[in-house]
Protein backbone atom coordinates (compact mmCIF):
# COMPACT_ATOMS: atom_id res chain seq x y z
CA UNK A 1 0.00 0.00 0.00
CA UNK A 2 2.76 2.48 0.94
CA UNK A 3 3.78 1.90 -2.50
CA UNK A 4 0.96 2.33 -4.33
CA UNK A 5 -0.11 5.87 -2.16
CA UNK A 6 3.07 7.78 -2.88
CA UNK A 7 2.02 11.12 -4.48
CA UNK A 8 3.77 12.11 -7.94
CA UNK A 9 4.94 16.00 -6.87
CA UNK A 10 8.24 16.70 -8.80
CA UNK A 11 10.80 17.33 -5.96
CA UNK A 12 14.14 15.33 -4.84
CA UNK A 13 15.71 16.49 -1.65
CA UNK A 14 19.07 15.52 -0.44
CA UNK A 15 20.67 16.68 2.90
CA UNK A 16 22.80 19.71 3.12
CA UNK A 17 26.29 17.89 4.05
CA UNK A 18 27.57 15.45 1.73
CA UNK A 19 29.93 12.79 2.80
CA UNK A 20 33.00 12.63 1.11
CA UNK A 21 32.92 9.75 -1.28
CA UNK A 22 35.75 6.91 -0.74
CA UNK A 23 36.57 3.82 -2.92
CA UNK A 24 35.15 1.44 -0.34
CA UNK A 25 31.90 2.13 1.36
CA UNK A 26 28.87 0.12 3.05
CA UNK A 27 25.68 0.61 4.85
CA UNK A 28 22.88 -1.11 5.91
CA UNK A 29 19.22 0.10 6.47
CA UNK A 30 16.02 -1.42 8.16
CA UNK A 31 12.18 -0.17 7.53
CA UNK A 32 9.19 -1.49 9.62
CA UNK A 33 5.55 -0.91 7.82
CA UNK A 34 2.75 -1.30 9.72
CA UNK A 35 -0.72 -0.65 7.83
CA UNK A 36 -4.10 -0.76 9.07
CA UNK A 37 -5.06 -2.34 6.10
CA UNK A 38 -2.20 -5.12 5.38
CA UNK A 39 0.73 -7.36 7.29
CA UNK A 40 3.22 -5.86 9.01
CA UNK A 41 6.35 -6.40 6.91
CA UNK A 42 10.13 -5.26 7.22
CA UNK A 43 12.63 -4.19 4.67
CA UNK A 44 16.35 -4.55 4.71
CA UNK A 45 18.34 -2.47 2.33
CA UNK A 46 22.74 -2.96 2.40
CA UNK A 47 24.95 -1.30 0.71
CA UNK A 48 28.72 -2.45 -0.30
CA UNK A 49 31.28 -1.03 -2.45
CA UNK A 50 34.49 -2.68 -3.01
CA UNK A 51 36.93 -1.31 -5.79
CA UNK A 52 35.09 -1.24 -9.22
CA UNK A 53 32.11 -3.67 -7.61
CA UNK A 54 28.99 -3.12 -5.69
CA UNK A 55 26.33 -5.10 -4.38
CA UNK A 56 22.91 -3.57 -3.24
CA UNK A 57 20.50 -6.45 -1.08
CA UNK A 58 16.86 -5.54 -0.64
CA UNK A 59 14.98 -8.03 1.82
CA UNK A 60 11.63 -7.99 2.49
CA UNK A 61 10.16 -10.03 5.22
CA UNK A 62 6.31 -10.08 6.14
CA UNK A 63 5.03 -11.75 9.15
CA UNK A 64 4.20 -15.23 9.66
CA UNK A 65 1.41 -17.04 11.74
CA UNK A 66 3.99 -18.07 14.15
CA UNK A 67 4.42 -14.19 14.73
CA UNK A 68 8.01 -14.21 13.78
CA UNK A 69 9.11 -12.47 10.58
CA UNK A 70 9.65 -14.79 7.12
CA UNK A 71 12.00 -13.96 4.16
CA UNK A 72 9.20 -13.06 1.56
CA UNK A 73 11.58 -11.90 -1.46
CA UNK A 74 14.93 -10.82 -2.28
CA UNK A 75 16.06 -8.61 -4.50
CA UNK A 76 20.42 -7.99 -5.46
CA UNK A 77 21.64 -6.31 -7.87
CA UNK A 78 25.71 -6.61 -8.59
CA UNK A 79 27.42 -3.54 -10.63
CA UNK A 80 30.66 -3.77 -11.96
CA UNK A 81 32.49 -1.03 -13.96
CA UNK A 82 34.18 -3.10 -16.40
CA UNK A 83 36.13 -0.70 -17.53
CA UNK A 84 36.33 2.95 -18.02
CA UNK A 85 33.35 3.14 -20.93
CA UNK A 86 31.69 -0.21 -19.55
CA UNK A 87 29.17 -0.86 -16.55
CA UNK A 88 27.39 -3.89 -16.16
CA UNK A 89 24.54 -4.24 -14.03
CA UNK A 90 22.76 -7.82 -12.90
CA UNK A 91 19.62 -8.12 -10.89
CA UNK A 92 18.48 -10.99 -9.75
CA UNK A 93 15.00 -10.78 -7.66
CA UNK A 94 14.08 -14.06 -5.65
CA UNK A 95 10.88 -15.49 -4.42
CA UNK A 96 9.71 -18.42 -2.00
CA UNK A 97 7.85 -21.32 -2.97
CA UNK A 98 4.85 -23.32 -1.26
CA UNK A 99 7.53 -24.98 1.37
CA UNK A 100 9.43 -21.70 1.84
CA UNK A 101 12.77 -22.15 -0.29
CA UNK A 102 14.38 -19.63 -2.17
CA UNK A 103 13.22 -19.28 -6.10
CA UNK A 104 14.72 -17.37 -8.81
CA UNK A 105 11.82 -15.17 -10.34
CA UNK A 106 13.83 -12.95 -12.47
CA UNK A 107 16.88 -11.54 -13.94
CA UNK A 108 17.78 -8.19 -15.29
CA UNK A 109 20.93 -7.79 -17.32
CA UNK A 110 22.00 -4.04 -18.44
CA UNK A 111 25.57 -3.11 -20.35
CA UNK A 112 26.10 0.72 -20.70
CA UNK A 113 28.48 1.51 -23.02
CA UNK A 114 29.94 5.50 -23.51
CA UNK A 115 32.26 6.24 -26.48
CA UNK A 116 34.11 9.37 -27.40
CA UNK A 117 32.33 12.42 -28.38
CA UNK A 118 29.28 11.55 -25.83
CA UNK A 119 27.72 8.84 -28.06
CA UNK A 120 26.38 6.13 -25.76
CA UNK A 121 24.76 2.74 -25.93
CA UNK A 122 23.01 0.70 -23.27
CA UNK A 123 21.47 -3.30 -23.79
CA UNK A 124 19.16 -4.74 -21.46
CA UNK A 125 17.75 -8.23 -21.25
CA UNK A 126 14.52 -9.52 -18.64
CA UNK A 127 14.89 -13.12 -18.26
CA UNK A 128 12.56 -15.22 -16.67
CA UNK A 129 12.60 -19.28 -16.04
CA UNK A 130 11.29 -21.76 -17.73
CA UNK A 131 9.48 -24.88 -17.23
CA UNK A 132 12.89 -26.65 -16.98
CA UNK A 133 14.47 -24.04 -14.63
CA UNK A 134 16.72 -22.73 -17.51
CA UNK A 135 16.70 -18.73 -17.81
CA UNK A 136 14.52 -17.50 -21.17
CA UNK A 137 14.99 -14.11 -22.64
CA UNK A 138 11.47 -12.49 -22.24
CA UNK A 139 12.23 -8.52 -23.19
CA UNK A 140 15.65 -7.26 -24.72
CA UNK A 141 15.82 -3.07 -25.23
CA UNK A 142 18.45 -1.76 -27.03
CA UNK A 143 18.98 2.19 -26.87
CA UNK A 144 21.34 4.38 -28.98
CA UNK A 145 22.33 7.51 -27.81
CA UNK A 146 24.05 9.53 -30.11
CA UNK A 147 25.53 13.52 -29.79
CA UNK A 148 24.39 15.95 -32.34
CA UNK A 149 25.63 18.75 -31.74
CA UNK A 150 27.03 20.38 -28.26
CA UNK A 151 23.68 21.01 -27.11
CA UNK A 152 21.40 18.26 -29.14
CA UNK A 153 21.87 14.64 -28.30
CA UNK A 154 19.12 11.74 -29.83
CA UNK A 155 18.42 8.80 -28.38
CA UNK A 156 16.67 5.30 -30.53
CA UNK A 157 15.36 2.55 -28.27
CA UNK A 158 14.14 -0.32 -29.68
CA UNK A 159 11.65 -2.46 -26.87
CA UNK A 160 11.68 -6.68 -28.50
CA UNK A 161 9.68 -8.51 -26.54
CA UNK A 162 8.47 -12.58 -27.52
CA UNK A 163 6.21 -12.76 -31.23
CA UNK A 164 4.18 -15.33 -31.80
CA UNK A 165 7.05 -18.22 -32.78
CA UNK A 166 7.90 -17.20 -29.01
CA UNK A 167 11.08 -15.55 -30.48
CA UNK A 168 12.06 -11.90 -29.67
CA UNK A 169 10.45 -9.76 -31.97
CA UNK A 170 10.70 -5.70 -32.19
CA UNK A 171 7.13 -4.88 -30.73
CA UNK A 172 8.02 -0.65 -29.72
CA UNK A 173 10.60 1.79 -30.71
CA UNK A 174 11.16 5.24 -29.21
CA UNK A 175 12.55 8.67 -30.72
CA UNK A 176 13.63 10.84 -28.27
CA UNK A 177 15.70 13.93 -28.97
CA UNK A 178 17.36 16.87 -26.13
CA UNK A 179 17.98 20.72 -26.79
CA UNK A 180 19.56 22.75 -24.56
CA UNK A 181 18.98 26.05 -24.77
CA UNK A 182 19.70 29.83 -23.59
CA UNK A 183 19.14 30.31 -20.37
CA UNK A 184 19.04 26.66 -19.10
CA UNK A 185 16.38 26.11 -21.01
CA UNK A 186 15.72 22.43 -22.28
CA UNK A 187 13.11 21.16 -25.03
CA UNK A 188 12.41 17.65 -25.45
CA UNK A 189 10.48 15.70 -27.68
CA UNK A 190 9.80 12.18 -27.35
CA UNK A 191 7.01 10.13 -30.06
CA UNK A 192 6.51 6.18 -29.00
CA UNK A 193 6.02 4.07 -32.34
CA UNK A 194 4.30 0.27 -32.75
CA UNK A 195 3.50 -1.93 -35.62
CA UNK A 196 0.66 -1.78 -37.74
CA UNK A 197 -0.64 -4.58 -39.60
CA UNK A 198 1.54 -3.97 -42.27
CA UNK A 199 4.26 -4.30 -40.29
CA UNK A 200 5.46 -0.53 -40.59
CA UNK A 201 5.76 1.83 -37.26
CA UNK A 202 2.81 3.88 -36.63
CA UNK A 203 3.06 7.16 -34.32
CA UNK A 204 1.14 6.25 -31.26
CA UNK A 205 2.11 8.92 -28.72
CA UNK A 206 3.96 12.26 -28.82
CA UNK A 207 5.53 13.87 -25.51
CA UNK A 208 6.93 17.52 -25.83
CA UNK A 209 8.62 18.75 -22.15
CA UNK A 210 9.96 22.21 -21.97
CA UNK A 211 12.11 22.83 -18.71
CA UNK A 212 13.07 26.73 -17.78
CA UNK A 213 15.38 28.06 -14.86
CA UNK A 214 14.75 31.24 -13.46
CA UNK A 215 16.59 31.75 -10.34
CA UNK A 216 16.00 29.48 -8.20
CA UNK A 217 12.83 28.51 -9.83
CA UNK A 218 12.62 25.46 -12.22
CA UNK A 219 9.58 25.23 -14.09
CA UNK A 220 8.70 22.19 -16.47
CA UNK A 221 5.42 21.28 -18.87
CA UNK A 222 5.03 18.55 -20.52
CA UNK A 223 2.17 17.99 -23.60
CA UNK A 224 1.25 14.14 -24.21
CA UNK A 225 -0.81 13.51 -27.20
CA UNK A 226 -1.97 10.43 -28.39
CA UNK A 227 -4.28 8.89 -31.51
CA UNK A 228 -7.63 9.85 -31.55
CA UNK A 229 -10.47 7.67 -32.90
CA UNK A 230 -10.06 9.18 -36.31
CA UNK A 231 -6.32 8.45 -36.73
CA UNK A 232 -5.10 11.79 -35.78
CA UNK A 233 -2.80 12.97 -33.30
CA UNK A 234 -4.95 14.97 -30.37
CA UNK A 235 -3.63 16.20 -26.87
CA UNK A 236 -4.74 14.15 -23.85
CA UNK A 237 -3.02 15.69 -21.12
CA UNK A 238 -0.55 18.44 -19.69
CA UNK A 239 1.42 18.40 -16.43
CA UNK A 240 3.01 21.47 -14.96
CA UNK A 241 5.94 21.09 -12.63
CA UNK A 242 7.57 23.92 -10.52
CA UNK A 243 10.00 23.71 -8.40
CA UNK A 244 11.18 26.65 -5.93
CA UNK A 245 14.49 26.99 -3.00
CA UNK A 246 13.63 29.52 -0.54
CA UNK A 247 15.29 30.15 2.90
CA UNK A 248 17.86 27.86 3.86
CA UNK A 249 16.92 24.24 4.27
CA UNK A 250 13.68 25.11 2.54
CA UNK A 251 12.15 23.65 -0.99
CA UNK A 252 8.43 23.21 -2.05
CA UNK A 253 7.11 21.99 -5.40
CA UNK A 254 3.74 22.01 -7.23
CA UNK A 255 2.88 19.73 -10.05
CA UNK A 256 -0.46 19.93 -11.79
CA UNK A 257 -2.21 17.63 -13.90
CA UNK A 258 -4.49 18.30 -16.66
CA UNK A 259 -6.48 15.57 -18.64
CA UNK A 260 -9.26 15.34 -21.05
CA UNK A 261 -10.53 12.04 -18.84
CA UNK A 262 -12.12 13.45 -15.41
CA UNK A 263 -13.54 10.63 -13.36
CA UNK A 264 -17.27 10.52 -12.93
CA UNK A 265 -17.42 12.38 -16.43
CA UNK A 266 -17.47 11.87 -20.00
CA UNK A 267 -15.18 13.49 -22.27
CA UNK A 268 -16.21 17.19 -23.74
CA UNK A 269 -12.71 17.51 -25.61
CA UNK A 270 -11.23 19.86 -23.32
CA UNK A 271 -8.61 19.68 -20.53
CA UNK A 272 -9.43 19.73 -16.91
CA UNK A 273 -7.43 20.08 -13.69
CA UNK A 274 -7.71 16.68 -12.34
CA UNK A 275 -4.60 16.07 -9.94
CA UNK A 276 -2.92 18.86 -7.84
CA UNK A 277 0.35 17.57 -5.51
CA UNK A 278 2.33 19.98 -3.66
CA UNK A 279 5.50 18.93 -1.59
CA UNK A 280 7.21 21.48 1.33
CA UNK A 281 10.50 20.19 2.35
CA UNK A 282 12.71 21.72 6.00
CA UNK A 283 15.82 21.19 6.79
CA UNK A 284 16.13 22.60 10.57
CA UNK A 285 19.93 23.85 11.56
CA UNK A 286 20.12 20.64 13.53
CA UNK A 287 20.18 18.21 10.15
CA UNK A 288 16.49 17.52 11.42
CA UNK A 289 14.61 17.14 7.66
CA UNK A 290 10.83 17.30 7.64
CA UNK A 291 9.01 16.50 4.23
CA UNK A 292 5.21 16.50 3.96
CA UNK A 293 3.39 15.41 0.30
CA UNK A 294 -0.57 15.70 -0.32
CA UNK A 295 -2.47 14.85 -3.13
CA UNK A 296 -5.73 16.54 -4.41
CA UNK A 297 -8.30 14.81 -6.84
CA UNK A 298 -11.51 15.47 -7.97
CA UNK A 299 -14.49 13.21 -5.92
CA UNK A 300 -16.00 10.34 -8.94
CA UNK A 301 -18.98 10.83 -7.25
CA UNK A 302 -19.19 14.80 -8.19
CA UNK A 303 -16.40 16.11 -9.84
CA UNK A 304 -18.07 19.73 -10.26
CA UNK A 305 -17.65 20.25 -6.73
CA UNK A 306 -13.45 20.40 -7.32
CA UNK A 307 -10.49 18.99 -5.40
CA UNK A 308 -9.81 17.02 -2.19
CA UNK A 309 -7.11 15.97 -0.58
CA UNK A 310 -7.22 12.18 -1.07
CA UNK A 311 -3.56 11.48 0.15
CA UNK A 312 -1.12 13.06 2.41
CA UNK A 313 2.52 11.85 3.60
CA UNK A 314 4.60 13.00 6.31
CA UNK A 315 8.16 12.24 6.28
CA UNK A 316 10.66 12.90 9.39
CA UNK A 317 14.64 12.06 9.09
CA UNK A 318 16.88 12.59 12.61
CA UNK A 319 20.21 12.18 11.64
CA UNK A 320 22.77 11.31 14.43
CA UNK A 321 26.25 10.11 14.79
CA UNK A 322 26.13 6.47 14.36
CA UNK A 323 22.75 6.21 12.68
CA UNK A 324 19.77 8.54 11.07
CA UNK A 325 16.21 7.70 12.05
CA UNK A 326 13.10 7.84 9.45
CA UNK A 327 9.50 7.62 9.92
CA UNK A 328 6.99 8.14 7.53
CA UNK A 329 3.27 8.71 7.61
CA UNK A 330 0.55 8.03 4.88
CA UNK A 331 -2.84 9.21 5.00
CA UNK A 332 -5.56 8.68 3.10
CA UNK A 333 -9.48 9.86 2.45
CA UNK A 334 -12.07 7.03 3.86
CA UNK A 335 -15.68 6.57 2.91
CA UNK A 336 -16.38 9.20 4.60
CA UNK A 337 -14.36 11.47 2.95
CA UNK A 338 -12.09 12.35 5.94
CA UNK A 339 -8.07 11.90 6.05
CA UNK A 340 -7.35 8.69 8.21
CA UNK A 341 -3.78 7.14 8.40
CA UNK A 342 -3.46 4.24 6.69
CA UNK A 343 0.15 3.33 7.26
CA UNK A 344 3.30 3.90 9.58
CA UNK A 345 7.00 3.10 8.73
CA UNK A 346 10.10 3.41 10.42
CA UNK A 347 14.01 3.24 9.19
CA UNK A 348 17.13 2.88 10.51
CA UNK A 349 20.29 3.14 8.72
CA UNK A 350 23.60 3.60 9.80
CA UNK A 351 24.22 5.26 6.53
CA UNK A 352 24.64 8.89 8.02
CA UNK A 353 26.24 10.27 4.84
CA UNK A 354 24.58 11.80 2.22
CA UNK A 355 20.50 10.41 2.15
CA UNK A 356 18.47 10.94 -1.16
CA UNK A 357 14.56 11.89 -0.77
CA UNK A 358 13.27 10.52 -4.19
CA UNK A 359 9.80 12.32 -4.09
CA UNK A 360 9.25 13.08 -8.01
CA UNK A 361 8.60 9.44 -10.05
CA UNK A 362 11.05 7.86 -12.23
CA UNK A 363 10.37 9.54 -15.67
CA UNK A 364 10.92 5.95 -17.33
Amino acid sequence: MALCLVPSVALSAQTPDTQPSTQDQSWTATTDLNSNNANPTRTTESHTQSGNRTVDTHTLQRLGSSGRYEPYQDIETETVKVNSTTVRTVTRTFGRDTDGHKTLVQVREEEKRSAPGGDSSVTRVVSNPDANGGLQPVQREVAQTKKISKDVEETKTTVMLPGINGDLAPAMQIQERREQGANDTVQSQKTTLLPDGSGNWQVSETRHATTTQDGKTRSTEERVSRLDPDGKLAEVSRTVTKEAEGAPGEKTGTTEVYSVDVPGSARDGSLHLVERATTAQRTSSTGRQTTQHQVEQPNPGDPNAGLRVTIRTTDTRRPGSSESRTAQTIEAINPNGDLSTVSVDTTKSDNTGSVQVQIAPDKK
